[in-house]
């Protein structure tokens, strides 16, 4: 079993344990997925953990096995986008989309939202179903690639996710309303089989819209997805992986984050749109707003970013708790 060797502190419990470490078979994986037995790969992992390089790797595999004749000669990798803010056009030092990376292999749901703009888990689902279904009718081989446990999860645990849109009104009214009486409400309308719509007040709410527009209107659902995932996990050390973040952390301020997030402002975005978004984003306007000192964005960002990175992984240990299989790789 692979340990994180981070100095332990007097008082601090130890890191839990990473994963065990595979050797993978990408031969194999895209010789069972031509069978049938998968109809989409997933690479995932915390932030800094190499996850995009591997995705081009196994897209260089393939295209290796084509021009072999291992497999039909046409066939190629495309990648598919598994992070909820590389959606955002001018939003790219910040969220590292370093399209370099990718070389000449397709990716996809890279800038499709205007920065600013509040895309969500839905349109995520249905633009994944989407370029999905158009990657296997073109014969190849489509490899999710992205750190954001919810959306990896939308496009691969078959939910079901309905289009409604919000209702502000409504929730201000069901704001007003004791806990109880909301989950009361709720089983009136529909049959309650567990407690995820309603472990916080926020999700309770959001069902509740759901669930009174879907009384008096049609909606709409995605209906294909994959239903077979090989999912590839990116291992890497806590202690590496924080050290990774820094190096990168500093190597974006130099790049011009900062002068970016200004060029948002300056372009229109309000500063509490920003904000919104998180990490980078967060920190940064607050920088540029005058509530932190430079020095102190930085060392707060860090923080943020490595307790990121934790949760993320706390996720998709999570995924397995649940019986999903991810195949661990050193990288």
């Amino acid at each position: 079993m692979a340990k994180d060797r981070s100095v332990e502190k007097k008082g601090v419990p130890p890191p839990a344990e990473l994963p065990e470490g595979e050797t993978i078979d990408i031969g194999e994986v895209v010789r069972r997925y031509i069978g049938g037995q998968y109809d989409l790969v997933c690479v995932l992992g915390p932030t800094a953990s190499g996850k995009t390089a591997y995705a081009v790797r196994i897209a260089g595999e393939i295209r290796e096995m084509a021009e072999a004749g291992a497999i039909p000669a046409g066939m190629r990798a495309e990648i598919i986008s598994g992070d909820s803010r590389q959606v955002y056009r001018g939003m790219d030092i910040g969220t590292g989309k370093d399209l370099c990376e990718y070389e000449e292999v397709p990716c996809h749901l890279i800038d499709i939202a205007d920065a600013g703009s509040k895309y969500n888990i839905y349109e995520y689902q249905r633009d994944f179903e989407k370029v999905w279904t158009e990657i296997r009718e073109r014969g190849n081989i489509p490899v999710l690639c992205g750190g954001s446990g919810l959306y990896i999860e939308a496009a691969t645990m078959g939910y079901s996710l309905p289009d409604v849109p919000a209702n502000p009104r409504l929730r201000e009214e069901l704001e007003q309303i004791d806990t109880p009486a909301l989950i009361e409400m709720l089983a009136s309308l529909k049959p309650l089989h567990n407690s995820t719509d309603y472990d916080t007040r926020k999700r309770l709410i959001r069902a509740l819209e759901i669930a009174i527009y879907e009384k008096e209107h049609p909606v709409n659902r995605t209906v294909s997805l994959p239903k077979n995932t090989y999912f590839i996990g990116t291992l890497v050390s806590r202690e590496e992986r924080n050290a990774r973040i820094d190096r990168r952390l500093d190597a974006r301020l130099e790049e011009g984050m900062v002068e970016e997030v200004r060029r948002l402002i300056d372009s229109g975005i309000p500063a509490e749109d920003l904000i919104y978004y998180g990490l980078e984003y967060k920190f940064v306007t607050l920088y540029l707003t005058g509530v932190l000192g430079y020095e102190d964005m930085r060392k707060l960002l860090a923080t943020a970013i490595h307790q990121f990175a934790k949760r993320q992984m706390t996720w998709f240990r999570g995924m397995e708790r649940r019986g999903v299989k991810i195949h661990w790789v050193e990288v």
